[in-house]
């Protein structure tokens, strides 16, 4: 019903909206407000019928929803305690018998041992109207009263398991209490064989089951005079209270042989007491119940704890059928008295398997029943779903059959109120576009003028820092001026060419770039700008050619301008093709065009970077360079501007192909471009080669600081301090990360110096960041100081480099003298640091990569210090490094070589043993790994100047 509700609200809505909506509109016109009077009557009319049919769902709803049948019976059931596996054994019963008669509903009340409490409850399920009640009582005389005024005002009463003192009820089910004594009593005086003792552990003295065991019990011990109790237990049906009896009779429980409990649990807890003191292997434990289940008696008597148990049915099913017989007017018997048989070592297993297969075939009924009942429940939920359904179907034709009725009368008036709507809506679109591509476009020229600072950024480091440097000597080698300033030059014509393709993307943002075409030899003009790259192309050692079907093509074109294009797409080639790779350019003419490819075997280009590679500011997963970004758009510009075609093929891991088409003849170009060109500029140099022989000149013999490692990705500023250090340190310089890596650990240098933004030949190249936490995790190079030098200063690019582990962080351009100092003040700092350890062999470092390393060394040296075989080279092979590279790692750590690091732990092993120990000088020999002890005193005398027994015998030793 609240479905429909909403249903029949939601179509009122709709049609109020739509009055709203009319009513808001703008000013109508006299025949359209005639128009709206009459829609609108319309509308009322519509909701009234609206309503009519809804309301004859609601009832159609009525009539086909079942509604869940009335309980035909409420049985109340009064428990004396649901605490004991019996009792829950007995409701389960119950509940399994209830599945079959699901007219029957049952109020289950746990008077938790409490007989008081059992008397309110049984007055609560009387006051509940029940139709029947099964009460199983606390105690017997007290539940009496209770029992009789329910019979006497007319209830059915059934009394399981435990009698009361009257007659008021229609049947008694239980077990024969008296019999099932008689069997125990039995048992054990066979058990016993006629002679021995008997602790018997009673349920709730004014329980009936408790009395009637007893007395069956002690009848049939009266026969076999031989077997006598010694003591008698209450423990009230619960294994707490026996276990607490135990505990304080065990002297008794001594002179015991046997111990019979009225039920399972008790006999449980007083063997947990026996077990306890060591008693359980003289005396065996019989109970009562006989329950399946993991914790039940027969697992009991499976496991040995119980010599043997007596079933005692619970009579949970027996009663709800008897139930079901007195509520239908049927006759039951006056007492239904249950059979109980012994359960011992003899047919416990197959008991015991039958009750568990008993028990998992009750748990797939009850799975299946759970099963039954939700699918009927779906099925009941389906149907009311399919009514509403269909209803719905017929409302909605109804209503659609009105709806088009309606919009042929107003179709006229809604056609204008849609096309004014379209017009709005089509002015916020197009004002929501133009936002983006204004946001787009403000992002992107930020992002972009990122780039271009950072692009600035090396360029002036290597017009700065050789300028400064030049400044600040006293003297100056003519030969480093000059390598100087023709590096300072060569960064200067780069960062004019970035200044020209920034002038040429303000011009084509204006549309005022401008083509001075004049007819000039293509070939030749080709050559010229391959061959200024064929210094490059040798260092690099890559195959580039110019492949020319035609030796001279004559082509109007704009000289400058085709010259960046071709300086952009090789450049970009030479950025991307790997050492010994090829570029190849080649040359075609075809019938109405001039074909111009430049191909590869570079790294190649995904699907998605071919498709923006042309995009102004897109540079793909790779750093910001002339060459992308903002090259390869104006090249694109460029090419346009002579009608022709600029194109792009490529594969991952296979290299690209530019091909540039241009068209034959001037028909295509505009009689203004086609002016005269102007003078043009000389050139921009592409790869000038500075000397480095001359820079990297040192005097010969000069002492060298240490080993430092150079990572720059940067050609020109990786040479520059190659030659400015070499006349202090010994450089190693390698371009990538990886090669780094390798060099790393190959040398083990005394300081690393690295870019964080370097380029490498795959996309997932490392960077100075990455690479630096790869130095400080691996315990060979962790103690090597790392600087990284880049043009990233912000405060949070600082941060970032200290967390990743470097001892210094310098941003370009920087001043070379303030690089040295750095250089050598960390150098100096490692040196005061590895003098921290010399006075003991066991570094106490923070740094937990060296611990480790140190602690391993130590630790493996002592371990074979006995061994006069076991040498460094042995050593380094357990160590897991080379020899040079252990022999740098301790050199680094402790100022010391391995040879010396194994005497002094010889060394020290022998004074503690001279000091602490008594054994003779040639067993301490053997002990800290010398040949013989002639070798040993010779060693010992050499670092102390005393004999072994000398020192031995020194006062400040005796003191």
């Amino acid at each position: 019903m609240i479905g429909n509700s909403y249903f029949y609200l939601g179509f009122i809505y709709i049609f109020e909206d739509a009055d709203a909506m009319l009513r808001s509109s703008t000013v109508l016109s006299a025949p359209r407000m005639i128009q709206y009077t009459f829609g609108l009557h319309h509308c009322r009319f519509l909701s009234g019928l609206i309503s009519s049919l809804l309301a004859g769902l609601l009832l159609v709803l009525a009539g086909c929803v079942e509604t869940k049948p009335k309980a035909a019976y409420r049985i109340g059931f009064s428990q004396c305690t649901g605490a004991d596996l019996w009792r829950q054994t007995m409701l389960n019963d119950m509940k399994r018998a209830l599945a079959l008669h699901p007219e029957y509903t049952l109020l289950y009340k746990d008077a938790g041992n409490s007989t008081a409490r059992q008397l309110r409850q049984i007055e609560q399920l009387a006051a509940e109207g029940i139709d029947l009640l099964i009460v199983s009582p606390n105690e017997s005389a007290p539940i009496t009263k209770a029992v009789d005024a329910v019979f006497k005002k007319g209830t059915p009463v059934i009394v399981l398991d435990r009698r009361i003192t009257s007659t008021s009820y229609n049947t008694f089910i239980s077990g024969d209490n008296v019999e099932i004594g008689r069997l125990a009593g039995r048992f054990v005086g066979s058990l016993l064989k006629g002679q021995g003792t008997v602790v018997e552990v009673t349920g709730l003295a004014g329980s009936s089951p408790a009395q009637e065991r007893r007395q069956g019990f002690r009848e049939q011990l009266a026969r076999t005079p031989g077997v006598r109790v010694i003591r008698e237990l209450d423990g009230q049906w619960e294994r707490d209270t026996a276990r607490h009896l135990a505990e304080r009779e065990k002297q008794v429980l001594q002179q015991a042989d046997v111990v019979f409990a009225h039920n399972e649990v008790m006999a449980l807890g007083v063997q947990q007491v026996c077990k306890k003191y060591g008693l359980d292997r003289q005396i065996r434990f019989v109970g009562i119940d006989g329950l399946p289940g993991p914790v039940g008696g027969m697992q009991l008597v499976l496991d040995g704890i119980l010599t043997a148990t007596f079933l005692y049915p619970t009579g949970g099913e027996e009663a709800i059928e008897a139930a079901a017989r007195i509520l239908n007017g049927k006759a039951v018997p006056r007492e239904t008295i249950l059979k109980s048989f012994q359960i011992d070592a003899s047919n416990v297993q197959a008991l015991k398997a039958q009750s568990d297969r008993l028990y998992t075939q009750q748990r797939d009924i009850e799975r299946q029943t759970r099963r039954i009942q939700q699918l009927t429940e779906t099925y009941s939920s389906q149907r009311n779903r399919l009514y509403i359904t269909l209803f719905s179907l017929v409302v909605v034709i109804v209503l659609g059959a009105w709806a088009l009725y309606l919009v042929r009368e107003k179709q006229a008036a809604y056609q204008q109120l849609a096309q004014q709507n379209d017009a709005i809506r089509q002015q916020k679109d197009q004002i929501e576009a133009v936002s983006r591509q204004a946001r787009q476009a403000t992002e992107e020229k930020l992002r972009f003028y990122s780039y271009i600072s950072h692009e600035f950024n090396t360029p002036l480091s290597l017009i700065l820092t050789p300028t400064e440097d030049l400044l600040a000597r006293r003297q100056i080698d003519p030969r480093e001026v000059k390598a100087s300033l023709l590096l300072v030059r060569k960064n200067a014509y780069r960062l004019l060419r970035l200044v020209d393709q920034m002038l040429d993307l303000r011009k084509a943002d204006a549309g005022k770039l401008q083509l001075n075409a004049r007819p000039e030899d293509l070939v030749a003009f080709v050559q010229d700008i391959v061959q200024d790259f064929g210094q490059k192309a040798a260092r690099q050692r890559i195959d580039l050619r110019l492949i020319s079907s035609e030796p001279k093509q004559l082509l109007w074109f704009d000289r400058d301008k085709l010259d960046k294009v071709l300086f952009n797409l090789l450049s970009n080639a030479f950025k991307y093709t790997p050492r010994g790779g090829f570029i190849h350019v080649r040359l075609e003419k075809q019938a109405e065009t001039v074909l111009v490819q430049v191909q590869d075997n570079g790294e190649g280009m995904t699907a998605d970077e071919q498709t923006h590679i042309f995009d102004l500011f897109y540079t793909g997963g790779n750093r910001f360079t002339l060459g992308n970004g903002l090259g390869l758009a104006l090249s694109r510009e460029f090419v346009e501007l002579h009608q022709g075609e600029l194109t792009v093929q490529s594969e991952k891991g296979r290299g690209t192909t530019f091909t540039l088409l241009l068209p034959l003849g001037s028909a295509h170009l505009d009689p203004t471009d086609l002016e005269p060109a102007p003078a043009q500029q000389p050139g921009l140099p592409v790869e000038e080669e500075w000397a480095q022989a001359e820079t990297g000149v040192t005097e010969a013999g000069a002492r060298k600081s240490g080993t430092l490692l150079l990572v720059e990705d940067h050609d020109e500023l990786r040479q520059y301090l190659v030659s400015r250090l070499a006349d202090r340190f010994e450089v190693l310089a390698e371009s990538t990360a990886e090669q780094g890596w390798e060099r790393i650990l190959e040398t083990i240098p005394d300081l690393i110096i690295s870019d964080i933004m370097l380029s490498g030949q795959t996309a997932q190249a490392m960077n100075g960041l990455q690479l630096t936490q790869r130095i400080k995790n691996d315990f060979r190079t962790s103690t090597i100081p790392v600087i990284l030098l880049t043009a990233k200063g912000q405060m949070e690019d600082r941060i970032e480099g200290t967390r990743a582990g470097a001892d210094a962080y310098i941003s370009k351009p920087f001043q070379m003298a303030y690089l040295l100092e750095t250089i050598n003040t960390t150098l100096i700092n490692r040196e005061k640091w590895q003098q921290r350890y010399t006075g003991d062999y066991l570094a106490k470092t923070e740094n937990r990569q060296e611990k480790k390393f140190l602690n391993e060394l130590t630790a493996l040296i002592e371990q074979k210090l006995t061994d006069t075989s076991f040498g460094v080279e042995q050593l380094s092979r357990e160590m897991g490094l080379s020899r040079v590279q252990l022999y740098r790692k301790t050199q680094t750590l402790l100022g010391k070589n391995v040879a010396d690091y194994f005497a002094e732990i010889r060394l020290k092993k022998a004074r503690a043993l001279l000091t602490e120990t008594s054994k003779p000088i040639a067993e301490i020999a053997f002990e800290t790994g010398f040949s013989s002890p002639a070798y040993f005193t010779t060693f010992f005398k050499q670092h102390t100047h005393q004999t072994p027994s000398e020192y031995r015998k020194s006062p400040s030793i005796n003191a």
